[in-house]
């Protein structure tokens, strides 16, 4: 059985990798070169795909900085985090998600994968609009009527979400159970040698540890 996996190096879609794995999927991890900041998620996203010994990673270059209007795509200053805040932040990509799975779903597809894995968390993420419940939903309803596979084989394609759930603490722990190279991945929106400690996506990232009392292996500026 196939499944392709939606690896960004993140701490979530590693341990997202590592679930397809311990489910007894072959995993064919897909990544994507989208005119980020920084290169250094798509540097963790090959070590991570080494660490399993994949088949195949594909990595796929795409211009979602043409499009702009993100912290991460555009020439817009990364804010630091703010844990209360109730607006969508900067560092939102516009569609980024519905972009990726349409990727992905066609790998699925050529590939006669079964499933579609991405570590999506509605609970400890950042309020971005398409890593909610309702989002996979109807992205599911779109895919169970897009594909050949779908309409004339009668496969769908089922994207899966194991860590949609889940808060940050428990993924972790999740990770650590199963054996996820969590020392290989990067959270840091800033993407520095070594992390900033204080954009969103590092916060949510420390206190998740915190929470789960293991401490994070990856290097922080002025620790």
């Amino acid at each position: 059985m196939k499944a392709v996996v939606l690896l960004s190096g993140g701490l979530d879609s590693t341990v997202c990798m590592s679930v397809a794995r311990k489910e007894g999927y072959e995993i064919y991890p897909v990544s994507f070169a989208y005119g980020q900041r920084h290169n250094r998620e798509t540097e963790c996203a090959k070590k991570v795909a080494a660490f399993y010994g994949v088949t195949r990673h594909l990595i796929i270059s795409t211009n979602l900085d043409a499009i702009g209007g993100s912290a991460l795509t555009a020439d817009i200053d990364v804010p630091d985090g703010d844990e209360v805040r109730e607006d969508i932040p900067v560092t939102y990509v516009p569609a980024r998600n519905l972009i990726f799975l349409s990727y992905a779903l066609g790998y699925a597809e050529v590939l006669d994968a079964a499933k579609i894995y991405i570590g999506v968390n509605a609970v400890d993420y950042s309020g971005y609009p398409d890593c909610r419940p309702e989002f996979i939903q109807r992205f599911q309803q779109l895919a169970d009527y897009s594909t050949r596979a779908a309409t004339q084989d009668k496969k769908k394609i089922r994207v899966e979400t194991p860590l949609i759930n889940l808060s940050k603490a428990e993924i972790i722990k999740l990770g650590v159970a199963n054996g996820a190279p969590l020392e290989l991945t990067t959270s840091c929106y800033r993407g520095g040698e070594k992390a900033c400690g204080t954009c969103d996506s590092c916060l949510l990232r420390l206190r998740g540890f915190r929470e789960a009392g293991y401490p994070d292996p990856i290097p922080y500026d002025g620790k």
